[in-house]
Protein backbone atom coordinates (compact mmCIF):
# COMPACT_ATOMS: atom_id res chain seq x y z
CA UNK A 1 0.00 0.00 0.00
CA UNK A 2 1.32 3.42 -0.92
CA UNK A 3 1.17 6.43 1.37
CA UNK A 4 2.06 10.09 1.06
CA UNK A 5 5.74 10.80 1.53
CA UNK A 6 4.99 13.06 4.50
CA UNK A 7 4.05 10.03 6.63
CA UNK A 8 6.49 7.44 5.29
CA UNK A 9 9.28 8.62 7.58
CA UNK A 10 7.21 8.65 10.78
CA UNK A 11 8.22 6.26 13.55
CA UNK A 12 6.69 5.31 16.87
CA UNK A 13 8.00 6.86 20.07
CA UNK A 14 10.54 4.58 21.75
CA UNK A 15 8.92 4.94 25.16
CA UNK A 16 5.76 3.16 24.06
CA UNK A 17 7.69 0.35 22.38
CA UNK A 18 9.71 -0.22 25.56
CA UNK A 19 6.56 -0.09 27.66
CA UNK A 20 4.97 -2.80 25.51
CA UNK A 21 8.02 -5.04 25.90
CA UNK A 22 8.14 -4.43 29.64
CA UNK A 23 4.45 -5.25 30.01
CA UNK A 24 4.91 -8.46 28.02
CA UNK A 25 7.64 -9.56 30.45
CA UNK A 26 5.36 -8.66 33.37
CA UNK A 27 2.58 -10.75 31.87
CA UNK A 28 5.05 -13.65 31.73
CA UNK A 29 5.70 -13.25 35.46
CA UNK A 30 8.84 -11.08 35.59
CA UNK A 31 9.03 -8.20 38.07
CA UNK A 32 9.61 -4.92 36.20
CA UNK A 33 10.33 -1.47 37.60
CA UNK A 34 9.09 1.14 35.15
CA UNK A 35 11.45 4.07 34.66
CA UNK A 36 10.77 4.48 30.94
CA UNK A 37 7.62 6.61 30.66
CA UNK A 38 7.82 10.34 31.28
CA UNK A 39 4.71 11.06 33.26
CA UNK A 40 4.09 12.03 36.90
CA UNK A 41 3.27 9.17 39.23
CA UNK A 42 1.21 11.54 41.38
CA UNK A 43 -2.58 11.58 40.93
CA UNK A 44 -4.33 14.67 39.66
CA UNK A 45 -5.01 16.85 42.69
CA UNK A 46 -8.52 16.28 44.13
CA UNK A 47 -9.72 19.87 43.73
CA UNK A 48 -8.76 19.77 40.03
CA UNK A 49 -10.40 16.40 39.42
CA UNK A 50 -13.54 17.52 41.25
CA UNK A 51 -13.73 20.62 39.05
CA UNK A 52 -13.72 18.44 35.95
CA UNK A 53 -16.40 16.14 37.36
CA UNK A 54 -18.55 19.09 38.39
CA UNK A 55 -18.15 20.57 34.92
CA UNK A 56 -19.51 17.38 33.34
CA UNK A 57 -22.50 17.41 35.70
CA UNK A 58 -23.05 21.09 34.93
CA UNK A 59 -23.28 20.47 31.19
CA UNK A 60 -19.78 21.46 30.02
CA UNK A 61 -19.86 18.67 27.45
CA UNK A 62 -20.57 20.58 24.24
CA UNK A 63 -18.48 22.18 21.55
CA UNK A 64 -16.63 25.32 22.54
CA UNK A 65 -14.47 27.85 20.73
CA UNK A 66 -11.48 26.44 18.86
CA UNK A 67 -9.17 28.90 20.60
CA UNK A 68 -10.31 27.70 24.01
CA UNK A 69 -12.60 28.90 26.79
CA UNK A 70 -12.19 32.69 27.11
CA UNK A 71 -11.90 32.45 30.90
CA UNK A 72 -9.04 29.95 30.68
CA UNK A 73 -7.21 31.94 28.01
CA UNK A 74 -7.56 35.12 30.08
CA UNK A 75 -6.37 33.36 33.25
CA UNK A 76 -3.33 31.85 31.53
CA UNK A 77 -2.46 35.23 30.02
CA UNK A 78 -2.63 36.87 33.45
CA UNK A 79 -0.63 34.09 35.14
CA UNK A 80 2.03 34.12 32.42
CA UNK A 81 2.25 37.93 32.56
CA UNK A 82 2.89 37.77 36.30
CA UNK A 83 5.47 34.99 36.06
CA UNK A 84 7.32 36.50 33.09
CA UNK A 85 7.19 40.15 34.05
CA UNK A 86 5.76 41.26 30.71
CA UNK A 87 2.25 41.79 29.40
CA UNK A 88 0.65 38.89 27.56
CA UNK A 89 -2.79 39.42 26.04
CA UNK A 90 -5.62 36.92 25.85
CA UNK A 91 -5.53 36.89 22.04
CA UNK A 92 -1.96 35.55 22.23
CA UNK A 93 -3.07 32.41 24.10
CA UNK A 94 -4.56 29.32 22.47
CA UNK A 95 -5.77 26.13 24.18
CA UNK A 96 -5.35 22.63 22.77
CA UNK A 97 -5.63 18.96 23.72
CA UNK A 98 -2.11 18.74 25.11
CA UNK A 99 0.98 20.74 24.26
CA UNK A 100 1.82 18.95 21.00
CA UNK A 101 -0.55 21.05 18.86
CA UNK A 102 1.63 24.04 19.73
CA UNK A 103 4.67 22.25 18.44
CA UNK A 104 2.99 21.00 15.26
CA UNK A 105 0.65 23.80 14.21
CA UNK A 106 3.06 26.74 14.49
CA UNK A 107 5.55 24.63 12.54
CA UNK A 108 2.92 24.02 9.85
CA UNK A 109 2.07 27.73 9.83
CA UNK A 110 5.67 28.92 9.53
CA UNK A 111 7.80 26.33 7.72
CA UNK A 112 7.85 26.24 3.93
CA UNK A 113 9.18 23.39 1.77
CA UNK A 114 12.95 23.35 2.01
CA UNK A 115 13.19 25.64 5.02
CA UNK A 116 15.70 24.45 7.60
CA UNK A 117 14.69 23.90 11.21
CA UNK A 118 17.26 23.47 13.96
CA UNK A 119 16.32 21.29 16.93
CA UNK A 120 18.11 19.63 19.87
CA UNK A 121 19.77 16.23 19.50
CA UNK A 122 19.08 14.27 21.65
CA UNK A 123 15.57 15.64 21.86
CA UNK A 124 11.86 14.85 21.96
CA UNK A 125 11.13 12.65 18.89
CA UNK A 126 8.17 14.79 17.83
CA UNK A 127 10.50 17.63 16.83
CA UNK A 128 12.00 15.85 13.82
CA UNK A 129 8.61 14.38 12.89
CA UNK A 130 6.79 17.71 12.82
CA UNK A 131 9.56 19.34 10.77
CA UNK A 132 9.39 16.66 8.10
CA UNK A 133 5.59 16.61 8.00
CA UNK A 134 5.71 20.37 7.39
CA UNK A 135 8.10 19.85 4.47
CA UNK A 136 11.08 21.37 6.24
CA UNK A 137 14.63 20.06 6.54
CA UNK A 138 15.54 18.88 10.06
CA UNK A 139 18.95 20.10 11.22
CA UNK A 140 19.98 18.53 14.55
CA UNK A 141 22.08 20.60 16.94
CA UNK A 142 24.11 18.50 19.38
CA UNK A 143 23.67 18.86 23.12
CA UNK A 144 26.96 18.45 25.02
CA UNK A 145 27.27 16.68 28.34
CA UNK A 146 30.25 18.89 29.20
CA UNK A 147 27.91 21.89 28.92
CA UNK A 148 25.18 20.28 31.05
CA UNK A 149 23.38 19.27 27.86
CA UNK A 150 22.90 22.78 26.54
CA UNK A 151 23.21 23.62 22.84
CA UNK A 152 26.70 23.34 21.43
CA UNK A 153 26.87 26.98 20.39
CA UNK A 154 29.85 26.46 18.08
CA UNK A 155 27.85 23.83 16.21
CA UNK A 156 24.81 26.12 16.26
CA UNK A 157 26.82 28.93 14.67
CA UNK A 158 28.00 26.56 11.92
CA UNK A 159 24.51 25.22 11.23
CA UNK A 160 22.40 28.37 11.37
CA UNK A 161 22.08 30.19 8.05
CA UNK A 162 19.75 32.38 5.98
CA UNK A 163 17.90 29.12 5.19
CA UNK A 164 16.99 28.72 8.87
CA UNK A 165 13.29 29.40 9.34
CA UNK A 166 12.80 28.04 12.84
CA UNK A 167 14.79 26.92 15.89
CA UNK A 168 13.24 24.57 18.46
CA UNK A 169 14.39 24.80 22.07
CA UNK A 170 13.47 22.62 25.04
CA UNK A 171 14.46 23.82 28.49
CA UNK A 172 14.24 22.10 30.91
CA UNK A 173 14.95 19.34 28.48
CA UNK A 174 13.77 15.84 27.66
CA UNK A 175 15.68 13.46 27.79
CA UNK A 176 18.59 15.14 29.55
CA UNK A 177 17.08 17.26 32.32
CA UNK A 178 19.34 20.09 31.18
CA UNK A 179 18.44 23.76 31.57
CA UNK A 180 19.79 26.20 28.99
CA UNK A 181 21.75 29.03 30.64
CA UNK A 182 20.78 32.63 29.99
CA UNK A 183 23.98 33.31 28.04
CA UNK A 184 23.16 30.54 25.55
CA UNK A 185 19.63 31.86 25.08
CA UNK A 186 20.98 35.38 24.52
CA UNK A 187 23.37 34.03 21.88
CA UNK A 188 20.51 32.31 20.03
CA UNK A 189 18.28 35.38 20.41
CA UNK A 190 20.88 37.62 18.79
CA UNK A 191 21.10 35.20 15.86
CA UNK A 192 17.30 35.15 15.58
CA UNK A 193 17.09 38.92 15.37
CA UNK A 194 20.01 39.09 12.94
CA UNK A 195 18.82 36.34 10.58
CA UNK A 196 15.07 36.60 11.17
CA UNK A 197 14.14 33.05 12.18
CA UNK A 198 11.37 32.06 14.60
CA UNK A 199 11.73 30.08 17.82
CA UNK A 200 9.49 27.46 19.38
CA UNK A 201 10.35 27.21 23.06
CA UNK A 202 9.02 23.95 24.51
CA UNK A 203 8.62 24.76 28.20
CA UNK A 204 6.42 21.89 29.31
CA UNK A 205 8.78 21.24 32.26
CA UNK A 206 9.18 24.91 33.20
CA UNK A 207 7.81 24.46 36.74
CA UNK A 208 9.90 21.32 37.38
CA UNK A 209 13.23 22.96 38.25
CA UNK A 210 15.46 22.24 41.22
CA UNK A 211 18.10 24.93 41.59
CA UNK A 212 16.75 28.10 39.97
CA UNK A 213 13.98 29.09 37.54
CA UNK A 214 14.70 28.24 33.91
CA UNK A 215 15.06 31.40 31.80
CA UNK A 216 12.90 31.67 28.69
CA UNK A 217 14.09 33.04 25.38
CA UNK A 218 10.60 34.52 24.88
CA UNK A 219 11.28 37.00 27.68
CA UNK A 220 14.46 38.42 26.17
CA UNK A 221 14.32 41.82 24.41
CA UNK A 222 12.93 41.58 20.90
CA UNK A 223 11.99 37.89 21.16
CA UNK A 224 8.32 37.86 22.17
CA UNK A 225 7.36 38.83 18.62
CA UNK A 226 9.17 35.84 17.11
CA UNK A 227 8.70 33.12 19.75
CA UNK A 228 6.05 30.48 20.42
CA UNK A 229 5.95 29.21 24.00
CA UNK A 230 4.59 25.68 24.25
CA UNK A 231 3.37 24.63 27.69
CA UNK A 232 0.63 22.63 29.35
CA UNK A 233 -0.88 20.99 32.40
CA UNK A 234 0.40 17.42 32.07
CA UNK A 235 3.65 17.70 34.00
CA UNK A 236 2.96 20.60 36.38
CA UNK A 237 -0.44 19.38 37.56
CA UNK A 238 -0.13 15.61 36.89
CA UNK A 239 -2.83 15.79 34.20
CA UNK A 240 -1.29 13.73 31.38
CA UNK A 241 -4.51 11.91 30.50
CA UNK A 242 -6.65 15.05 30.60
CA UNK A 243 -4.95 16.31 27.42
CA UNK A 244 -4.70 20.03 28.06
CA UNK A 245 -2.01 22.40 26.83
CA UNK A 246 -1.55 25.89 25.52
CA UNK A 247 0.58 28.07 23.31
CA UNK A 248 1.59 31.71 23.75
CA UNK A 249 2.56 33.50 20.54
CA UNK A 250 2.18 36.75 18.60
CA UNK A 251 -1.48 37.51 17.92
CA UNK A 252 -1.06 37.39 14.12
CA UNK A 253 0.38 33.88 14.28
CA UNK A 254 -2.28 32.85 16.81
CA UNK A 255 -4.95 33.71 14.23
CA UNK A 256 -3.41 31.26 11.75
CA UNK A 257 -2.82 28.55 14.34
CA UNK A 258 -6.43 28.90 15.50
CA UNK A 259 -7.55 28.07 11.95
CA UNK A 260 -5.45 24.90 12.06
CA UNK A 261 -7.09 24.02 15.38
CA UNK A 262 -10.53 24.64 13.86
CA UNK A 263 -9.90 22.40 10.86
CA UNK A 264 -8.26 19.56 12.81
CA UNK A 265 -9.20 19.03 16.45
CA UNK A 266 -12.19 21.40 16.37
CA UNK A 267 -11.95 22.23 20.04
CA UNK A 268 -10.59 20.99 23.35
CA UNK A 269 -13.00 19.26 25.75
CA UNK A 270 -14.69 22.00 27.76
CA UNK A 271 -14.83 20.08 31.06
CA UNK A 272 -11.08 19.52 30.80
CA UNK A 273 -10.61 23.26 30.37
CA UNK A 274 -12.74 23.95 33.45
CA UNK A 275 -10.44 21.63 35.41
CA UNK A 276 -7.46 23.52 34.02
CA UNK A 277 -9.00 26.78 35.15
CA UNK A 278 -9.23 25.43 38.70
CA UNK A 279 -5.62 24.25 38.47
CA UNK A 280 -4.25 27.69 37.60
CA UNK A 281 -6.49 29.62 39.97
CA UNK A 282 -6.16 27.16 42.84
CA UNK A 283 -3.40 26.60 45.41
CA UNK A 284 0.09 26.08 43.99
CA UNK A 285 1.65 24.64 47.16
CA UNK A 286 0.91 21.05 46.02
CA UNK A 287 2.98 21.71 42.89
CA UNK A 288 5.86 22.93 45.03
CA UNK A 289 5.56 19.82 47.22
CA UNK A 290 5.62 17.58 44.15
CA UNK A 291 8.75 19.31 42.86
CA UNK A 292 10.41 18.92 46.27
CA UNK A 293 9.69 15.18 46.18
CA UNK A 294 11.12 14.93 42.66
CA UNK A 295 14.25 16.66 43.94
CA UNK A 296 14.67 14.07 46.70
CA UNK A 297 14.21 11.24 44.21
CA UNK A 298 16.64 12.86 41.78
CA UNK A 299 19.32 13.10 44.45
CA UNK A 300 18.93 9.44 45.43
CA UNK A 301 18.91 8.23 41.83
CA UNK A 302 21.91 10.25 40.67
CA UNK A 303 23.98 9.28 43.73
CA UNK A 304 23.08 5.64 43.14
CA UNK A 305 23.93 5.77 39.44
CA UNK A 306 27.28 7.42 40.09
CA UNK A 307 28.16 4.66 42.57
CA UNK A 308 27.86 2.01 39.83
CA UNK A 309 31.27 1.27 38.24
CA UNK A 310 31.27 2.45 34.63
CA UNK A 311 28.35 4.87 35.01
CA UNK A 312 28.65 8.64 35.29
CA UNK A 313 25.66 10.90 35.64
CA UNK A 314 25.37 14.67 35.77
CA UNK A 315 22.83 16.21 38.10
CA UNK A 316 19.75 17.20 36.06
CA UNK A 317 18.58 20.73 36.76
CA UNK A 318 14.98 20.21 35.66
CA UNK A 319 12.28 17.81 34.37
CA UNK A 320 12.29 14.31 35.92
CA UNK A 321 14.98 12.52 33.93
CA UNK A 322 18.55 11.47 34.57
CA UNK A 323 20.72 10.85 31.50
CA UNK A 324 23.67 8.73 32.62
CA UNK A 325 26.71 8.10 30.42
CA UNK A 326 27.21 4.37 29.82
CA UNK A 327 30.01 4.46 27.23
CA UNK A 328 32.39 2.60 29.56
CA UNK A 329 30.53 -0.64 28.88
CA UNK A 330 31.39 -0.58 25.19
CA UNK A 331 27.83 -1.43 24.18
CA UNK A 332 25.23 0.54 22.29
CA UNK A 333 22.59 2.39 24.27
CA UNK A 334 19.89 0.17 22.77
CA UNK A 335 21.75 -3.01 23.73
CA UNK A 336 22.26 -1.80 27.28
CA UNK A 337 18.61 -0.76 27.71
CA UNK A 338 17.55 -4.22 26.52
CA UNK A 339 20.04 -5.83 28.91
CA UNK A 340 18.72 -3.88 31.89
CA UNK A 341 15.14 -4.79 31.01
CA UNK A 342 15.83 -8.49 30.60
CA UNK A 343 18.51 -9.06 33.26
CA UNK A 344 17.64 -6.44 35.88
CA UNK A 345 13.92 -6.00 35.35
CA UNK A 346 14.36 -2.24 35.00
CA UNK A 347 12.76 -0.48 32.03
CA UNK A 348 14.72 2.55 30.81
CA UNK A 349 15.09 4.11 27.37
CA UNK A 350 18.17 4.13 25.16
CA UNK A 351 19.44 7.63 24.45
CA UNK A 352 19.11 6.88 20.75
CA UNK A 353 15.32 6.88 21.15
CA UNK A 354 15.86 10.66 21.13
CA UNK A 355 18.23 10.90 18.18
CA UNK A 356 21.72 9.79 17.23
CA UNK A 357 23.15 12.29 19.72
CA UNK A 358 21.81 10.06 22.50
CA UNK A 359 24.23 7.24 21.75
CA UNK A 360 26.22 6.37 24.85
CA UNK A 361 23.42 7.33 27.24
CA UNK A 362 20.21 5.95 28.71
CA UNK A 363 17.24 7.94 30.02
CA UNK A 364 16.06 7.05 33.50
CA UNK A 365 12.82 8.65 34.66
CA UNK A 366 12.50 9.35 38.38
CA UNK A 367 8.73 9.91 38.30
CA UNK A 368 8.27 6.82 40.45
CA UNK A 369 8.26 6.13 44.17
CA UNK A 370 11.42 6.41 46.24
CA UNK A 371 11.08 2.71 47.06
CA UNK A 372 10.98 1.71 43.39
CA UNK A 373 13.86 4.02 42.49
CA UNK A 374 16.02 2.57 45.28
CA UNK A 375 15.17 -0.97 44.17
CA UNK A 376 15.96 -0.09 40.57
CA UNK A 377 19.39 1.26 41.51
CA UNK A 378 20.21 -1.98 43.37
CA UNK A 379 19.10 -4.08 40.41
CA UNK A 380 21.01 -1.97 37.90
CA UNK A 381 24.12 -2.01 40.07
CA UNK A 382 24.09 -5.80 40.27
CA UNK A 383 23.44 -6.32 36.56
CA UNK A 384 26.03 -3.78 35.40
CA UNK A 385 28.70 -5.09 37.76
CA UNK A 386 28.15 -8.55 36.25
CA UNK A 387 28.46 -7.08 32.77
CA UNK A 388 31.66 -5.28 33.70
CA UNK A 389 33.17 -8.49 35.12
CA UNK A 390 32.31 -10.36 31.92
CA UNK A 391 34.21 -7.76 29.92
CA UNK A 392 37.34 -7.83 32.11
Amino acid sequence: MEFAERVNHLKAEGAYAMLARAQALEAAGQSIIHLELGQPDFPTLPHIAEAGIEAIHNGHTRYTQSAGLPALRKTIAADASQRRGREIHTNQVLIGPGAKPFLFFPTLALVRPGDEVLYPDPGFPTYAAMIEVAGGTPVPVPLREAQDFSFDLEAFDRLVSPRTRLVVLNSPGNPTGGVMPLAALEHIAEAAKRIGFWVISDEIYSRLVYEAPAPSIADLPGMAERTVVCDGFSKTYAMTGWRLGYGIMPAALAERVELLLTHSIGCTASFTQVAGLRAVRGPQQPVDAMVAEYRRRRDVLVAGLNAIPGVTCRMPQGAFYAFPNITAFGRSAEWLADYLLEKAGVAVLPGTAFGSGGEGYIRVCFANSMEKISQAVVRMDEALRKLMRRQD
